[in-house]
């Protein structure tokens, strides 16, 4: 589709063409192409999947500058491209913050918002945002706080695969369906150069989202799992207490890839509207807002 300021963004849809709509915002560095592995989830729910490349991943057109609220402005661009009204969102890492985002900025078109092992924004007053947190991780927050070409620099040398995540995700990555699908969203994701991916981590690690957490009225579900070592769990937990409508949910032997079994009970949730589901061996929480 093409934007109102002329850019491309390259859509794909998954599950029931007809189906209730739900947005997907993939992770970092992802693409359209990055779902749940198993696509009969979403038409046996009834779902119509809508996913979109960020600017400067895969199909679309880069936007050097980006903040998390652009990507939250896109959505609505994509769904009013597809003559949708309301529609719920739902993001996993660094497309958690988007979601969020979106229904900070647009309430009247999002139904319910949920965001999987996400990042807090940098500027998160009371939270050491770098604490617990991968070494890779770590090098990209201090590189995001320089400048463009120092970003690109850092991600080209090492961007012949996706980054290495700790041990506790190796498991869950090992899933042959897994690894194919991440394969193929990677190598899309930054076939056209890793500018995409730089714009992404100044956006999530370098600056402030540009919208308003507190000013959040949709019912919000936060997941995270406790052993995450790619973002650590504290974000979720300073998210929760900023949301005055989250429920957090903690998977207490859960990793960064623990989202995927998270997946089912968050698409049910996003349908439905009821009270969260809790897996057997999960912890739900009340963070008191601040």
């Amino acid at each position: 589709m093409i934007t109102r300021d002329g850019r491309t963004l390259a859509v794909e849809q998954y599950g029931m063409p007809d189906g209730t709509p739900v947005f997907y915002l993939h992770g970092t560095p992802m693409g359209r192409l990055a779902r749940h592995p198993d696509d009969s989830l979403f038409t046996g729910l009834g779902i119509r999947l809508i996913t979109f490349d960020r600017p400067g991943f895969g199909g679309s057109t880069p936007l050097p500058g980006r903040r998390v609220a652009d990507g939250a402005d896109d959505v609505v661009a994509v769904a009013d491209a597809l003559g949708l009204d309301r529609f719920a969102v739902y993001g996993v890492s660094g497309g958690g913050p988007h979601a969020l985002a979106s229904a900070a900025r647009h309430p009247d078109r999002i139904v319910r918002v949920a965001s999987l092992a996400a990042l807090a924004p940098r500027d998160a007053e009371g939270l050491d945002w770098t604490a617990g947190m991968m070494e890779g991780n770590q090098r990209s927050a201090a590189v995001a706080l320089r400048d463009r070409d120092a970003v690109i620099a850092h991600l080209e040398t090492d961007s012949s695969e996706p980054p290495r995540l700790p041990p506790a995700e190796a498991a869950v990555l090992a899933r042959p369906e897994i690894g194919a699908m991440l394969s193929a969203a990677y190598a899309e994701a930054v076939r056209p150069g890793v500018g995409g991916w730089a714009d992404d981590v100044i956006a999530l690690f370098g600056r402030p989202w540009g919208v308003d957490l507190a000013s959040v009225t949709v019912p919000v579900r936060l997941w995270h799992g406790e052993l995450d070592g790619v973002v650590p769990v504290a974000h979720a937990r300073w998210l929760a207490a900023h949301l005055p409508t989250a429920t957090l949910t903690v998977q207490p032997d859960g990793g960064h890839a623990g989202h995927f079994a998270a997946t089912p009970a968050t698409l049910e949730w996003l349908l439905r509207g009821d009270e969260p589901h809790v897996e057997q061996g999960e912890a739900s929480e009340t963070v008191s807002p601040v």
